[in-house]
């Protein structure tokens, strides 16, 4: 009697504690949405955060209507699960417990795509690729390996979703990026096309970053650990699932110190990342040694794959959701059949290193290719079908100004809090932002607004008492537009310049600094301050002569301000107003 009561008092507490760790993996919702606003510039930091919230959202409605049947529903030749509605028809026989559990597991593979497409891609675009994901593509998949389905049949292993979750993330990832594009400046091309350079667009708060990868360390223990059985097995999770990060995070410091001359903060939270992917399928089948190997092989390879996009396929993924989770999703799937032992509590199985030949691993490697496959022809129909309906891309001008703005109506993310965007146009000063066309003519007007900016306040007293037709032009910009912009202006008339020396902030081109393996710094540099005042010659052609002599199709190649003046007099002759400026210009 007393065995049958602590059995069954057993299994009460591992039902709670499924839902507890259902509730973890939920709260990694909140860990995803930092690390990619932090990763992210601040002027979209709300649409990242509306991203993340409606991920869950628009999962928990199209899970409800289709996704929970075609995943758990009654087996359909090993394919799909039998749509049914028993949520609505039989709720007092309804299995909340694991339509919970797998909503939240659910949401995670949505939400790794929010990252990989930040700061270009239309809100409701986004919106349609969550519905998609979550209603059919990923409940198939993931019917295939814990629903009873052909690959389950099999015998393939994948405990908590390294394949099911965050491969197949991945891959829509990068599908996503690749399709709606890199962000403008990214990568800077010649004149026959190809890539010469890459920009680095530095995360607007790494503090943020690193709090969502404490969070999702956090949640994974959940994530990891709430299907487990025994309190043996759960332990045992909970090790691995805090080996593998942790080694793979001092494998990353190593090798960013070494390579770039000092630890990469963004890389090693990407590091501990890649390491809780990789650890994710094989975390209750293998021990410590493997899970050591497992995370050093993460560590290296998250750096391998940040590297690889930026400079060879030229995929722009400004979080590194492609790094992390495909790429670890697939070392995790196949590492199962590498590392597990029958050492390790409740395990049965044996991989090619602890004695158990190549069966195992060649059942991985089938279900990896299987869900790859299937996740790759998927998503490139889906984000065809969106592109072409809805378009992927914000415009150029939204891109330029913020999503937060345009895409929401939010001035800013940080209302009230001093935040400076060093890559926005009201910094003025940011090199390495190409706005990928330095030909002034053939440059839209966004992308000439963007890199000069004009705040033009005359145009604000124009046909008023206030309005006395001259104006103050002031101009910002680098030393070594000052003998072009000069000779611009004495050619147009002006020949009265102030000219002073001035210091701003901003991104120098060519400096030994290094964010996430690419070139870039922040330091104080040297400009001029030029000052005009003009009645004669219309201050139009003054800004727009000014504009086209700072060109280069950078963001912050220089600034201009315009004010009225009310009165101007020569100290010289004691003339005023338009006679005192007769021989300037």
């Amino acid at each position: 009697m007393t065995e049958e009561i602590m059995q069954a008092l057993d299994g009460e507490l591992f039902a709670v504690w499924f839902l507890i760790g259902a509730a973890l993996v939920f709260w990694m919702q909140a860990g995803f949405a930092m690390v990619e606003a932090g990763f992210a510039r601040a002027k979209n930091a709300g649409n990242i955060l509306m991203k993340n919230l409606m991920d869950f959202c628009i999962g928990c409605v199209v899970f409800i209507l289709i996704g929970f049947g075609l995943l758990l529903g009654e087996d359909l030749m090993g394919f799909i699960g039998k749509p049914g509605f028993d949520i609505f028809t039989s709720y007092e026989n309804f299995d909340w417990s694991n339509f919970i559990f797998n909503l939240v597991f659910c949401a995670t593979t949505a939400t790794i795509v929010s990252g990989a497409m930040a700061e270009r891609t239309k809100f409701l675009s986004y919106c349609v690729y969550s519905g998609v994901i979550s209603a059919l593509i990923y409940p198939i998949e993931a019917h295939w390996i814990w629903g009873g389905g052909w690959l389950a049949q099999m015998g393939f292993h994948d405990f908590a979703g390294s394949c099911a979750i965050h491969m197949v993330g991945g891959i829509a990832a990068i599908v996503g990026a690749k399709m709606v594009g890199p962000r403008i400046g990214k990568f800077e091309k010649d004149e026959k096309g190809k890539v010469v350079k890459v920009n680095a667009f530095p995360g607007h708060n790494i503090v943020v970053g690193a709090l969502g990868v404490f969070i999702l360390w956090l949640g994974w223990y959940g994530f990891n650990g709430a299907a487990c059985t025994s309190v043996d097995q759960l332990a045992s999770v909970f090790v691995t699932t805090t080996i593998a990060p942790s080694i793979a995070t001092v494998v990353c410091m190593i090798f960013t110190w070494i390579k770039y001359g000092k630890p990469d903060v963004s890389m090693c939270l990407n590091a501990s990342l890649a390491g809780l992917v990789a650890i994710t399928a094989p975390c209750d089948v293998t021990d410590a040694f493997g899970a050591i190997v497992i995370g050093f092989v993460a560590g290296l390879l998250v750096c391998f794959g940040v590297w690889f996009l930026d400079n060879v396929v030229h995929i722009d993924d400004p979080v590194g959701a492609v790094a992390v989770h495909m790429m670890n999703g697939i070392w995790g799937t196949i590492a199962v059949g590498l590392f597990a032992t029958d050492t390790a509590p409740d395990s049965t199985l044996k991989g090619l290193f602890y004695g158990g030949g190549f069966d195992l691993l060649g059942i991985q490697l089938i279900g990896f290719a299987a869900v790859a496959a299937w996740a790759t022809i998927t998503m490139i129909i889906v984000f065809s079908i969106i592109k072409a309906i809805f378009g992927l891309r914000v415009a150029e001008e939204e891109e330029i100004e913020g999503l937060d703005v345009k895409e929401h109506g939010l001035a800013s993310a940080y209302a009230g809090f001093s935040i400076v965007d060093i890559s926005a146009a009201a910094m003025s000063v940011n090199e390495n932002t190409s706005l990928g066309e330095d030909d002034y003519d053939k440059a839209s007007e966004a992308k000439r607004n963007a890199s000069v900016p004009v705040e033009n306040v005359s145009s604000t007293v124009a046909g008023t008492s206030l309005d006395t037709g001259m104006n103050k032009v002031v101009i910002i910009t680098k030393l070594s537009r000052y003998d072009k912009i000069k000779r611009a202006l004495n050619a147009l008339g002006v020949t009265g310049i102030t000219v002073t020396q001035v210091t701003g902030c901003g991104i120098e081109k060519g400096s030994s600094q290094m964010y996430r393996g690419v070139e870039m710094d922040m330091t104080l540099l040297p400009k001029i301050k030029l000052e005009v005042v003009v009645s004669k010659i219309p201050v139009d052609s003054v800004i727009e002569t000014a504009k086209k002599c700072l060109y280069t199709g950078k963001i912050g190649d220089g600034k201009i301000f315009v004010y009225p003046v009310s009165r101007v007099v020569k100290i010289r002759t004691g003339e005023e107003n338009f006679a005192a400026l007769q021989d300037v210009e």
